[in-house]
């Protein structure tokens, strides 16, 4: 009777065989896990950026896969131009939030052109880009306001759902927050909330259970589009 053992070539040629199988099932396999954008929402966070917080929320959103306009005050672009660099740098867009977050609707014409223009400046300065985006403080707006912000080429940009994260919502209900958003809407958030960064990964499992991509926000239309 013939033996069943193999020669030591024939258990390495056969053992390499397997190896090979697995890793091309693996590749193929691969391609099924990749994000389909049935749509795009806009995510925002505002009043940065700063050294305590803007690092953190840019290293959450790039883990995860997502992109954002943030909304600098030009304050705090002026105190730190190297985190609007950063911004720009990890993909992000930057938008105008005024200089000093003021209520808008109170000032007269020259002074809202003032904080709009001053932040318009800084963040250019500091290596940002020229914003085409501008969101009013506390989304208190008016015609004079608005046409201040067309004087400089800039789209307004309220918001469709409210995270509350400024008025201490948890991390599960930021994540309900943004589990309602629908193609081409906005949410509101804010870097310096910690419950905010620390609902960044479970936001991009959100979505992406929704088929809903983070798309930059149309100057042309105001709505979130594909990057």
């Amino acid at each position: 009777m013939p033996s069943t053992r193999r020669s030591p070539a024939v258990r390495v040629a056969i053992a390499a065989t397997a190896v090979a199988s697995t890793l091309t099932l693996t590749t193929e396999a691969a391609p099924a896990q990749a994000a389909v954008c049935n749509g795009y929402v806009g995510l925002t966070f505002d009043d940065g950026p700063s050294s305590a917080h803007t690092p953190a929320l840019l290293t959450a959103l790039r883990q995860n896969g997502l992109r954002a306009t943030m909304f600098n005050q030009g304050q705090y672009a002026a105190a730190y131009p190297s985190q609007v660099r950063a911004q720009a740098d990890a993909g992000m867009w930057i938008g105008n939030h005024s200089y000093t977050h003021p209520h808008l609707t109170q000032l007269s014409q020259s002074q809202i052109d003032s904080e709009i223009a001053r932040t318009q400046q800084v963040i250019a300065n500091a290596g940002g880009g020229t914003p085409r985006l501008f969101r009013p403080p506390y989304g208190e707006t008016s015609t004079t306001v608005r046409s201040v912000a067309a004087k400089y080429g800039l789209t307004q940009v309220i918001w469709d759902v409210d995270s509350q994260d400024w008025n201490g919502a948890s991390t599960d209900a930021i994540v309900q927050a943004a589990a309602r958003l629908t193609n081409g809407q906005i949410i509101l958030m804010h870097e310096w909330s910690a419950n905010t960064r620390a609902a960044v990964p479970r936001i991009a499992q959100t979505l992406a259970a929704k088929g809903l991509c983070s798309g930059r926000i149309s100057p042309e239309t105001g709505r979130a589009v594909a990057p």
